[in-house]
């Protein structure tokens, strides 16, 4: 299956559009989200982790990090991102490399933490794995009991089926078309942005960066969505209670979940 390079994007994410700021409200949205959950002496296992913003702030919180990704690229994101972490000691997290549908993938994660992961972050992932349900049950494996699950998962909307078609296109085109696509989307989700928000789209959370987030949403793929409902569904069939939801503040943005792991 042909998939988007997020290692490409989240490393010229972190080379050219991260800064203190943005670390700053990395730090500030990740600490509101995770409210009454306390990292501190906890097993945190970031699931993508990207350009590494939310391993860095666990980090910070006192957390024992391991961080899993598919694109290798992801790590010289990281390493680009630790720059704006300098009390964090990166020589203590633990980077793996593969798929979380991977069975040999998913025993190595076990192996690190026989005990099961106090607190697994997935945070925009799940849904790009190519089988979101599958990854779900990998996921709740390797939590333990009373554990959390901090997940974002694209929302449901009658135009998803349709932007399904736009990522597969866009991640099948030569790099001029793919250039093209995003330059021509840019200003039309800029708008429609500001026009259900009633915000400027500049104004982003965890330290994003807009342009970096266009070419992530229209070269996204594998692509899939789900209601608020239906993933709390997926989400009951595994043991996992509802703890906090944040609807997504665009249709076909992503709503925000909070699970505890009810018994193993």
């Amino acid at each position: 299956m042909k998939q988007f390079d997020f290692g490409q994007n989240w490393t010229q994410f972190a080379n050219k559009a991260m800064s203190k700021s943005k670390a700053d409200k990395a730090r500030k949205d990740f600490f509101s989200l995770l409210d009454e959950i306390v990292l501190a002496d906890c097993w945190f296992l970031d699931i993508g982790f990207g350009q590494g913003l939310s391993m860095m702030c666990a980090a910070e919180l006192g957390a024992q990090v391991v961080g899993l990704d598919i694109n290798k690229k992801n790590l010289d994101a990281l390493l680009l991102t630790a720059k704006w972490f300098p009390t964090v000691e990166q020589n203590k997290m633990v980077i793996q490399f593969g798929s979380i549908l991977s069975k040999a993938v998913s025993t190595e994660l076990a192996q690190l933490r026989p005990r099961g992961y106090d607190v697994i972050h997935a945070w925009g992932v799940l849904h790009h794995t190519g089988n979101m349900r599958m990854a779900l049950r990998a996921c709740t494996k390797l939590l333990k009991p009373g554990g959390y699950l901090i997940v974002s998962i694209y929302n449901h909307h009658w135009s998803s089926p349709i932007w399904r078609v736009i990522k597969r296109f866009y991640c099948h085109s030569p790099n001029v078309t793919k250039k093209l696509i995003v330059y021509c989307m840019y200003p039309i989700i800029w708008i429609a942005k500001l026009i259900v928000t009633g915000q400027s789209p500049s104004r982003k959370e965890r330290g994003m960066d807009f342009f970096t987030d266009v070419v992530d949403w229209v070269g996204g793929y594998p692509y899939e969505y789900a209601s608020i409902e239906r993933f709390n569904r997926m989400c009951h069939k595994e043991s996992l209670t509802p703890v906090r939801t944040i609807p997504a503040n665009v249709p076909t943005g992503c709503n925000e979940f909070i699970f505890r792991k009810t018994h193993s």
